[in-house]
């Protein structure tokens, strides 16, 4: 593993210098889900949300996260993208039969489970662009973005929500290659 890129020898924070890099096509993909209570999701699947299309607008939100992120993480680079694709999965309650197990990491099953919750949303994205540096800080941004729009949301009826599981999935281009996250 090689050292951390954003501090000059001083030990000074920096912007890293991409200048010399070649262009080429990169793209990143990421996830996250927030876990909600079951009526929670119902409203949101009906459309019966006071607010409105609850993952549509999630949905811009996550195209205006990518887009943004150079604004919101200090030392990453405003990017030209070429693609920004978000979409969402309903995860339903499993019945008893299944073991009532909630899908995701153990620490957030736990902290569900006690909670009370056992319905969820995962969200995905896919970002793009040509150029010099890669782009799973939008990725990963869009997903945060899209989770957070929902709590926000839907926090009038459910305060309970969990937002978890938040990982890039694999990330193309450059230097580095091509990098698929282990199962």
């Amino acid at each position: 593993m090689s050292g951390l890129t954003h501090f000059n020898p001083a030990g000074e924070a920096q912007m890293v210098d991409v200048g010399a890099k070649p262009e080429t096509d990169r793209i990143a993909r990421a996830e996250g889900c927030i876990r909600m209570q079951p009526e929670t999701l119902r409203l949101i699947e009906q459309g019966g949300h006071a607010k409105g299309d609850v993952l549509g607008i999630a949905r811009i939100a996550a195209i205006m996260g990518a887009k943004r992120t150079a604004d919101l993480i200090p030392l990453c680079h405003p990017l030209a993208l070429t693609k920004v694709d978000c979409s969402f999965e309903i995860q339903r309650p499993r019945s008893a039969d299944d073991g009532g197990a909630l899908v995701g990491t153990a620490g957030a099953e736990t902290a569900a489970a006690d909670a009370g919750i056992d319905a969820a949303v995962l969200c995905r994205t896919t970002v793009a662009t040509r150029g010099r540096t890669g782009v799973e800080m939008e990725a990963l941004c869009a997903v945060q973005i899209a989770l957070l729009t929902i709590y926000d949301m839907c926090k009038a009826v459910d305060r309970s929500m969990i937002i978890d599981g938040v990982s890039l999935l694999e990330k193309r281009g450059g230097r580095s290659g091509h990098w698929t996250r282990s199962a």
